[in-house]
């Protein structure tokens, strides 16, 4: 059986109601409230290539919505989730983008999971100016006022990647990523940092997320012979280099940093022999204790069982964009899109299980903690702690509270 077919099977159990429409609400929400509902739109990857990080951050979309509901909804109106699995599949993506901006006239959406994801749907919220929060750790620069981010950017973890792999390992990196503008753009932070830390990139290889095979990408880093190996592969198919990568007999001579390893169930499903010592960088790992991040797991394995052990940044993250959002409608005591923009962009702060969370102003990101950890026989053990990391480093470029009409993305000048 393939990881994608698992990814599948696993992801087709989080609920037909989740995966192929409106989710309904619960019985007393509906006799709680009279108002007319407030819409929410979610799109996200329960099944396909993205299926092994996209299942929990739908998961964390249901917890969210129904948290917010039992505490009462926003503005005496219950919160209706209307949910749609896109599959891993662009033309989903805009057919359902369309389908929720148009025909349910949904207040806000959250969602996308790839770079790719988001371009497809991106002009299409923007046309039909219907809000939009997209909550996954990506490779940064989007700048566009109806556009809200909240994972971690390169800016807040690569660079910590690479600065702990200069000091600790060597100058000469070599880089695994993926075919598409999330890999190029990283894969350019990721050389930037290193030009900057006084280090060199020897090759870079990108591979389209269906590929399973890298034997010949093994072979090409072992004549190059690279002090370290920085990792931007994403997806079920592309987790099979890390075990081919040990199985190769490479993981003890050199070593690897990556900034997607673990946001899926890695941990989990692969030996320690395999994934233990790849040192990553998010916003959130499970094993943080405090008190916030304990009971968002403890919440999560209370609704959808014990077996929830695979939570990362994808899913606080969503959380964060779910409450930020919330959080902005109160301040606005509206859901109309300008009033919740200007809300948001006073720069609303919430306590969530990363910690401290702020939106910027200006870039319409998040400024947070970031974490540098690795994995120790299962479980993450962080090695430092980074607060208030702000989210874009384009020399001020992105400026939304001073150019609104600015809708680009901004990439590194190596």
């Amino acid at each position: 059986m393939t990881q994608d077919t698992i990814s599948r099977r696993r992801a087709l159990k989080l609920g037909g109601a989740a995966l192929a429409g409106t989710v309904a609400m619960p019985f007393y929400a509906r006799r709680a409230f009279a108002a007319e509902p407030i819409k929410l739109g979610s799109l996200l990857d329960g099944t396909g290539a993205l299926g092994l990080e996209g299942r929990r951050m739908i998961q964390t979309t249901e917890y969210a919505v129904d948290k917010l509901n039992a505490a009462g909804g926003l503005l005496g109106r219950p919160i209706k989730l209307i949910a749609y699995d896109t599959q891993s599949t662009m033309q989903l993506y805009s057919q359902y983008a369309q389908k929720l901006a148009l025909e349910e006239k949904v207040d806000v959406i959250q969602g996308g999971i790839t770079s790719a994801s988001r371009e497809a749907i991106r002009p299409i919220f923007d046309r039909d100016k219907t809000l939009y929060f997209y909550n996954t750790q990506y490779e940064g620069g989007v700048c566009d006022r109806n556009v809200f981010c909240t994972g971690s950017t390169p800016a807040q973890t690569v660079d910590h990647i690479v600065d702990y792999a200069l000091k600790n390992w060597g100058k000469k990196a070599y880089i695994v990523a993926a075919d598409y503008n999330y890999g190029h753009i990283t894969a350019s932070w990721m050389t930037k940092f290193m030009k900057d830390g006084g280090g060199s990139v020897l090759g870079t290889d990108f591979f389209p997320l269906d590929v399973t095979n890298f034997s010949s990408a093994i072979s090409r880093i072992q004549q190059a012979a690279p002090d370290i190996v920085l990792s931007a592969l994403v997806g079920a198919n592309h987790s099979g280099f890390y075990r081919q990568w040990d199985a190769a007999g490479m993981k003890g001579k050199i070593p690897m940093g990556s900034s997607v390893f673990g946001l899926g169930d890695e941990l989990t499903t692969m030996e320690p022999s395999t994934t233990n010592g790849i040192i990553t960088c998010y916003g959130w790992y499970n094993s943080l204790t405090t008190p916030a991040s304990v009971d968002f797991v403890k919440g999560m394995q209370a609704k959808y069982g014990a077996d929830v052990t695979d939570l990362s940044e994808l899913d606080t993250a969503t959380y964060d964009g779910i409450m930020l959002w919330a959080e902005a409608v109160k301040k606005a005591g509206s859901v109309d899109r300008d009033k919740v923009i200007d809300a948001l962009e006073t720069g609303i702060t919430v306590e969530t299980p990363s910690g401290k969370v702020t939106m910027d102003p200006k870039t319409h990101h998040t400024i947070r903690t970031a974490y540098l950890a690795t994995p120790k026989d299962r479980k993450w053990d962080i090695l430092q702690t980074f607060p208030d990391q702000y989210p874009a480093d384009t020399g001020g470029a992105c400026d939304l509270v001073k150019n609104p009409k600015t809708n680009k993305q901004f990439v590194p000048t190596l």
